[in-house]
């Protein structure tokens, strides 16, 4: 076999791989490079390596390497290391090698006296185990030490520590930037300590030295942006080339001067202020208009969206339904110490992308507000996280069966005498040529009366319903005849024109621009490299037919042009089916009965608060009607949004744009209550500023107020609680 067969070819793009791959790349390169051109250079090389092989097993034997004195340093003696109460903080050791990785962690477990207390992760682990380490770093108090190399430098979230060493640095500095951004995050409490470990006396170290005194220069001139531009900053001449350089010409002063004036030149403070510049959002002008479109959009969407209260309703009381464990903490966060077996196999079935949950959580909470206690992070528990789609998945295939049987209801808003039956549709946008493959599902609820006449419910109609009682089930005698198959296919037709048209446009024309984003970085990198190889080919052929024998045979960059062209054609044709995605007919997948309250009413001789139905309809737009002139009258924008069930009755939004939500109470004069539900008094709780009670007191023809109660709620109901009654005169005393 020849030399030049055996040999090495250092990828063109070696900055740019990923972790794993760089990892393997490193570990080839290990494994076969040599600079050997016959046999008994070979063999001098072998020789070579075998003093240097014995002399590191010396060092490694002795137990003193520099370098592992000073990190064994820092865990003894430096004090971030260690809380008030004298207990380890959590620490972040970075390093290039896995065998390096390996004798640390017998090092470090050693000076901690607990091998439990240290995680490790490499490009070898695999990457559910990966991120269960990771998952267990952030949530087990008893894991102290994450050891790992870059494939724990991308994309990952490790702000609960804020400590990290760089045993040995990587010569590519987006690595470096990587690494320092994975506790250096928007929303971390403590200042983040980096030590990079430098072995000074050589040439790697000296330019290292020269590189990290420039960036603790830079760092106070930029606020200590320069870690997020690292990168970038030596895109031109790679920190790679310069480490070549030095280590290359090791004796030449002249090229010594050049590298360090270099280094000076790339982080100079004036071209990394440029790039932070370009970096930064692009200057768009918006016309108030579109600002104001835009701002309508997001609280549209904040309506719409499942806010914190709601969450933590349906968690606790779906998780203990389901023989889950959790406990109240410090206020607004909670303690689980047992995850039900059910859970933790459904989320090893179905979790594919995410981390896997925890064994037990140490802290929780639902609101970002109490992330943070006393410096100690807690795990914020939202609808994406792994432990609440285990919950929902679960959930669903459970208790699905009672949405599609349906339930009797009760609206205590409808003074109506009529039934009326509201359907949850799902619509799904599927990959046209994978039909399993989901790429949007949407909800949508649509209520239908007797008469078939159909209307959007909103989106949830549900939150101010309640259950029928016993006694009213037998008291209303229900007669659902007019339930046929006619009344749900009206539902689906009317889903279909209203929801599915409108949602699979919107969802095509989303994957058409994005995959022709995509499309055009993709074949734009592609066809340079491609460009590259090709033209490497022609020279490497011109090479052997002058009579050069280049390291790299022409046949080999010509079978990478090739199979560069086939993943560009590949990618292309992903990228078509990433565009084509067809509709799914709507399905009814829940439905309900829904009693009005005015009906029960009749039937059992009861009152509502006001004389009649009418009376109460005329009292309650009185007082819309005075709270929309309080509001025009102060120049801002009203709309009514009472019919969409959003918590509140009136959105209002002032001339900068500021929205605040309005929910109206009319009450005739000489009542003394006020009824609140479940659902307004969590709308308001996670409104908070933007929520306001108005109160009008309606009086024949005239009216007092409105009066405005700001923060009216302070505890949320319990979850079986639907309503509330709250006294008038002392909501009048709070008010503006």
């Amino acid at each position: 076999v020849s030399f030049d067969e055996q040999s090495v070819d250092l990828p063109e793009d070696f900055d740019d791989l990923t972790s794993e791959e760089y990892e393997q790349q490193v570990d080839l390169i290990t494994d076969q490079a040599s600079t050997a051109e016959n046999k008994k250079e070979l063999e001098m090389e072998i020789a070579s390596l075998s003093e240097l092989e014995q002399q590191a097993k010396e060092l490694v034997d002795s137990g003193e390497d520099c370098k592992w004195v000073e990190v064994r340093k820092i865990l003894h003696d430096r004090p971030e290391m260690r809380t008030a109460d004298g207990s380890y903080r959590k620490l972040i050791v970075f390093t290039e090698h896995r065998d390096t990785l390996s004798y640390l962690q017998e090092k470090i477990s050693d000076v901690y006296g607990d091998s439990e207390m240290v995680a490790t992760i490499h490009g070898g682990v695999k990457r559910d185990l990966r991120a269960k380490v990771q998952v267990d770093f952030k949530n087990d108090p008893n894991i102290k030490v994450l050891l790992a190399t870059d494939a724990a430098g991308e994309g990952v979230n490790l702000q609960n520590a804020h400590l990290m060493i760089n045993y040995d640095l990587p010569w590519n500095p987006n690595r470096l930037e990587q690494r320092f951004g994975r506790i250096h995050r928007i929303g971390q409490q403590e200042v983040c300590h980096l030590w990079n470990m430098i072995a000074r006396d050589t040439r790697e170290g000296q330019v290292f030295e020269r590189l990290f005194d420039k960036l603790e220069i830079q760092k106070k001139a930029l606020g200590g942006k320069v870690f997020d531009v690292l990168g970038e900053a030596f895109a031109d001449k790679s920190l790679n080339d310069i480490l070549l350089e030095a280590i290359r010409y090791s004796n030449d002063q002249e090229v010594q001067a050049k590298i360090s004036e270099r280094i000076d030149n790339t982080l100079e403070t004036s071209r990394l202020q440029d790039i932070i510049k370009k970096n930064s959002l692009i200057a768009e002008t918006m016309t108030s208009e579109t600002i104001y479109h835009t701002k309508e959009k997001m609280d549209r969407a904040e309506a719409r969206k499942l806010q914190p209260y709601f969450v933590k309703r349906f968690f606790c009381e779906a998780f203990t339904k389901l023989g889950g464990s959790i406990k109240a903490r410090e206020k607004g966060r909670w303690t689980i110490s047992y995850i039900p077996k059910e859970l933790r196999e459904y989320d090893r079935i179905n979790n594919k992308t995410r981390a896997p949950i925890a064994r037990q959580y140490q802290r929780i909470c639902f609101e970002k507000d109490y992330l943070y206690h006393n410096r100690v992070m807690a795990e914020l528990l939202h609808p994406a996280t792994p432990l609440m789609q285990a919950v929902l998945g679960v959930s669903w295939e459970k208790y699905r069966h009672h949405l599609q049987r349906g339930a009797v209801m009760v609206d205590p808003n409808d003074d109506g005498i009529e039934p009326q039956v509201i359907c949850l549709i799902e619509h799904d946008v599927k990959e046209r040529n994978n039909k399993a493959r989901l790429v949007s599902r949407k909800l949508q609820f649509v209520k239908v009366d007797k008469n078939l006449h159909t209307i959007d419910a909103g989106h949830a109609p549900h939150l101010d319903l309640r259950p029928i009682e016993d006694d009213e089930y037998d008291l209303v005698k229900i007669n659902n005849s007019w339930l046929t198959n006619k009344v749900y296919q009206e539902i689906k037709k009317f889903a279909n024109d209203r929801f599915a048209v409108s949602h699979f446009t919107e969802i095509e024309q989303q994957k058409k621009l994005q995959a022709d984003k995509i499309e055009q970085a993709v074949h734009q990198r592609l066809t340079t490299e491609i460009n590259h190889w090709q033209g490497r080919y022609l020279k490497l052929t011109e090479d052997v037919e002058t009579g050069l024998q280049p390291r790299m045979q022409p046949e080999n960059a010509l079978r990478k042009s090739e199979e560069l062209q086939a993943r560009l054609e590949r990618r292309t044709s992903e990228l078509q089916i990433m565009r084509d995605v067809i509709s799914v007919p709507p399905k009814i997948v829940g439905k309900a009965l829904i009693i009005p309250y005015g009906l029960l009413a009749q039937l059992s001789g009861k009152h509502t608060f006001s004389i009649d139905s009418q009376q109460r309809k005329r009292i309650e737009q009185v007082a819309i009607d005075a709270v929309v002139a309080k509001e025009q009258a102060l120049g801002h924008k009203v709309k009514d949004v009472s019919a969409d069930n959003c918590g509140w009755d009136l959105t209002s939004i002032d001339k900068s744009g500021k929205h605040r939500h309005i929910e109206v109470k009319g009450r005739a004069k000489g009542q003394t209550t006020v009824t609140v539900t479940a659902n307004e008094i969590i709308t308001a709780l996670n409104q908070g500023d933007k929520f306001i009670l108005a109160i009008v007191i309606v009086d024949g023809e005239c009216h007092e107020g409105p009066y405005y109660v700001r923060q009216p709620f302070t505890k949320e109901p319990d979850f079986a609680e639907r309503s509330k009654n709250l006294s008038l005169s002392e909501l009048l005393q709070q008010a503006d």
